[in-house]
């Protein structure tokens, strides 16, 4: 097998198929079974290509008479992705060259009609020996009437579907693309005919590992439960002794928690908040999200303070929390069998690109449709905030008034206060940046299955309020200037969080706001920029490193008797550590040789001089 020639995020020159014209192209990736590598053209068109058709960056200047060459190679008949050509009328009139078309433009276009394409075949048929959309060897080989009108048919729709759509119908569509690129007539248009790209890479250990994963987590969630509800909470007691099988369901807990998500999404649709768009997707769509997420978290508040007046006993939280936590996994199960099931039916512009592997256990875990909505209820981004993290603060605060009465306190502990006080300011930040979470990956690449449902529904309420559950049963007394250390290193855990994450929304908004004018970036080949001042030119991740500086807080207040408090730290730095690397691929993939820029300046990925 011959050896790689050209590296990934290298620029060299790549031949336009079906013409002579070279451009200059990135190398970003080769496939060793096929011998193609994969390009992008600096239009963002992404093909594959034979050696032979990549030459090195100085190959035409060290040839002679290259700009003769050149003029003779401008009137090529094949289209380039820099610019686009109408067939010759006859052979004896000059050649005309049309403006280019913009992907922006090509999708505010309509088709032109299977009638217009008739009238072009019969003004082309009188003249087919002279038409220009008929190749020399086809007229020799093509005689009588009827076989002309044939060719000429398909030749006339192949060019109105090239200038129109700026996609070349008799290329190869890349591999990760699923299929070449076909044609269906519909309402008398002509259209590109969709196809689903298939999974090529999968992650999180593929079906195997999704499968394991999904046994696992709802056990860990049990376990953890149940050891944080002993009197020695200690690892050494592990595993804790498992209640009645009976016992584990409640009817009543799961109605609460029906309840509760139906609540929150009657807050989601009430007619208040404004509207934003989201981020591009792959089809070109934008969707529309309604933001007012602060608004149902003052709602929410105002309902529980009412349910406090009127005497209702929130302690019920603590001593239903497993079941509650077990009827929110059965809820979670119902809702992922759904999205499942609804993902057969929606478009295939609308699958996300990492869930249709075809294999049922690996995207029913990662999802299938990456935006599912019912008419404009957004499943995927109702979920990401909504229900979970005004859960969990709730449950906080049944769990702290759990602790007065269980501890026999008329005010709950300086510990309580301060992880209640944490994880509600974190709370609040999310819900008042909500439009933040349209630029993460959850919502642009991520489709909705049972790993953010679960995650969303499940994991996030009942595994981020363990360390007040520990509280409960397990008092830690604090000093003042302790708990004054533990607030100040939340601080510098949040300002770096925050700062973090408006920097780089903000420049993902608007990269030519003045306001980041002081910013250095780095350009790439896609058109985009990357950051390399400011917050993200001091660890390429400074928003996961202020998030675990924080989680870090959360814990100190319960002391260092038992590692239970500090599961959330050590489960967020795995899962920080992953999503970096997850996000490292695909950057690198991405931005090539400007991503490895970008790294030579950031050496160091969340922790400095660490890692």
């Amino acid at each position: 097998m011959p050896a790689k020639t050209f590296s990934d995020g290298e620029m060299v020159m790549g031949r336009w198929p079906g013409s002579h014209l070279y451009y200059e192209v990135q190398v970003t990736g080769y496939n060793k079974s096929t011998q193609l590598y994969a390009v992008k053209y600096k239009d963002g068109t992404e093909l594959d290509l034979k050696e032979s058709d990549v030459k090195p960056l100085n190959y035409f200047k060290t040839k002679k008479g290259s700009s003769s060459r050149q003029r003779s190679r401008s009137r090529s008949r094949s289209r380039s992705p820099a610019r686009t050509q109408t067939p010759k009328r006859s052979s004896s009139r000059g050649r005309e060259t049309k403006k280019p078309v913009q992907k922006e433009e090509v999708q505010k276009k309509n088709l032109p009609p299977v009638k217009f394409v008739h009238e072009k075949l019969q003004e082309n048929s009188t003249n087919s020996k002279t038409t220009s959309v008929i190749d020399d060897k086809e007229e020799k080989e093509e005689n009588n009437t009827k076989n002309t009108y044939r060719v000429v048919e398909h030749k006339i729709r192949r060019e109105i579907v090239t200038d129109q759509l700026g996609l070349p119908y008799n290329l190869r569509a890349k591999k990760e693309e699923g299929k070449v690129v076909e044609l269906e007539t519909k309402d008398d248009h002509l259209y590109i005919k969709k196809q689903a790209a298939w999974t090529q890479e999968w992650e999180f250990g593929g079906r195997v590992g999704a499968f394991f994963i999904m046994i696992l987590l709802p056990a860990a969630v049990i376990l953890l439960l149940l050891m944080c509800a002993q009197e020695d909470a200690s690892v050494l007691n592990f595993p804790p002794q498992i209640p009645a099988l009976q016992t584990l369901w409640s009817s009543t807990a799961l109605g609460i928690f029906v309840l509760w998500f139906l609540f929150q999404a009657l807050l989601y649709l009430l007619p208040i908040g404004k509207i934003v768009d989201g981020l591009p997707l792959a089809n070109g769509k934008k969707l529309k999200y309604r933001i007012n997420a602060f608004y149902a978290f003052l709602l929410c508040g105002a309902a529980v303070a009412a349910a406090l007046y009127n005497e209702v006993n929130l302690s019920y939280i603590r001593i239903n929390l497993l079941q509650l936590a077990i009827s929110a996994m059965a809820f979670s199960l119902v809702l992922s069998i759904y999205l499942y099931v609804r993902s057969w039916r929606v478009p295939a512009d609308e699958l996300a690109v990492g869930g249709n592997s075809g294999s049922f256990v690996y995207d029913f875990f990662i999802g299938r449709e990456l935006n599912p909505r019912i008419r404009n209820f957004d499943l995927k981004y109702f979920c990401e905030l909504r229900p979970g993290l005004l859960g969990w603060v709730v449950i906080n605060l049944g769990l702290l008034f759990a602790e007065m009465e269980s501890q026999g306190r008329d005010v709950p502990s300086l510990a309580m206060v301060l992880v209640n006080s944490f994880q509600l300011l974190y709370v609040m930040d999310a819900l008042w940046n909500e439009e933040a979470i349209l630029t993460t990956m959850d919502i642009v690449h991520d489709g909705l299955g049972y790993m953010l449902i679960f995650g969303d529904l499940v994991w996030v309420p009942f595994t981020y309020s363990l360390q007040a559950f520990y509280l409960v049963n397990h008092t830690s007394e604090l000093s003042w200037p302790v708990a004054l250390a533990i607030i100040a290193l939340n601080t510098v855990g949040y300002i770096i969080f925050r700062g973090a994450n408006s920097q780089k929304n903000a420049f993902r908004r608007n990269p030519h706001d003045p306001k980041l004018a002081h910013l250095k970036t780095i350009p790439t080949a896609t058109g985009k920029s990357l950051i390399v001042s400011g917050w993200w030119g001091f660890v390429r991740h400074p928003n996961y490193l202020g998030d675990l500086i924080m989680a870090l807080a959360w814990s100190l207040p319960c002391g260092f008797n038992h590692i239970i408090p500090y599961f959330y730290v050590i489960y967020f730095t795995c899962l920080l550590i992953h999503r970096e690397a997850r996000d490292e691929y695909r950057c690198r993939k991405k931005y090539g040789v400007a991503w490895n820029k970008y790294c030579q300046q950031v050496r160091y990925r969340i922790f400095p001089y660490i890692y």
